[in-house]
């Protein structure tokens, strides 16, 4: 845990995993720049996929990694909705990964299968000292209306309870509402960033769930896909390490200066 959060309990998680499904040409067509860009920004870990993490080794010594073990589905139509598990967490140790993540999806035909894995990978996890992150999404892809803060809160105490060590799900409007999902949740909740948003959307959402109790923030396509990923992830970091205000981190990234370290 000491590699994926900072001795505050907090931490900035960068995603870039979508390509074990999703199309993500041409921003990570080749992610060594990127990879670069978003460590020199001040990122505590990187979410990704094995083949990145088997190829691009040496632009992530310096962070944490955590390796999606889940998947086996894509965008292209027809396929399979099916998450399962691909790989275990024997096989993220030896690509060097700090902890592991799979999804949940209560509230939908994979709601067992989803559930299934995550009990599977905590068992797993358990011997192997491993952490668990759950990416618990309601209604999942399929039907995010689900995804209230009702079902939020339930989403992640059912992450917790099945022994998932950090979750990962989406911010809930208004903030106090988010709050009751921290408040019934004790582990570490990351909000995920969801879709392209411009950047003062983006920055308000993350200092918004700071304040109301977040631990941190998994950002993906709102990061990889900026024309300057190592600004963003910088005014993202005050935020998220300094408490600094959306408005500032906005001014700082407009202005192109180099965060306070």
């Amino acid at each position: 845990m000491y590699r994926l959060f900072r001795d505050s309990g907090r931490s900035v998680v960068i995603a870039l995993d979508h390509g074990m499904g999703s199309n993500v040409y041409p921003a990570l067509a080749n992610p060594a720049p990127v990879l670069e860009a978003i460590v020199a920004g001040g990122a505590d870990a990187i979410l990704t996929s094995p083949g990145v993490i088997r190829q691009f080794r040496d632009h992530l010594k310096s962070v944490g990694v955590i390796m999606r073990v889940d998947g086996g589905n894509s965008t292209v139509k027809g396929g399979s909705p099916d998450m399962r598990l691909l790989y275990s967490v024997e096989d993220a140790l030896r690509l060097g990964a700090d902890g592991v993540i799979c999804m949940g999806f209560p509230g939908t035909v994979l709601e067992s299968q989803t559930l299934g894995n995550l009990a599977q990978l905590a068992n797993q996890c358990q011997s192997w000292g491993v952490p668990l992150m759950a990416e618990m999404l309601p209604g999942g892809f399929m039907n995010p209306d689900l995804g209230t803060p009702e079902n939020i809160r339930l989403a992640v105490r059912l992450a917790v309870e099945l022994g998932a060590d950090i979750i990962k799900t989406s911010f809930t409007a208004p903030a106090e509402s988010f709050r009751g999902v921290v408040e019934n949740c004790y582990r570490p909740v990351l909000v995920l960033g969801g879709g392209v948003v411009d950047e003062l959307s983006l920055l308000k959402m993350v200092e918004s769930a700071i304040a109301a109790g977040a631990a941190g923030v998994v950002l993906g396509r709102n990061i990889w896909n900026h024309p300057n990923p190592r600004a963003i992830v910088e005014a993202v970091t005050r935020i998220v390490h300094e408490s600094a205000s959306a408005e500032d981190a906005l001014e700082q990234l407009a202005s192109g200066r180099p965060s306070r370290k």
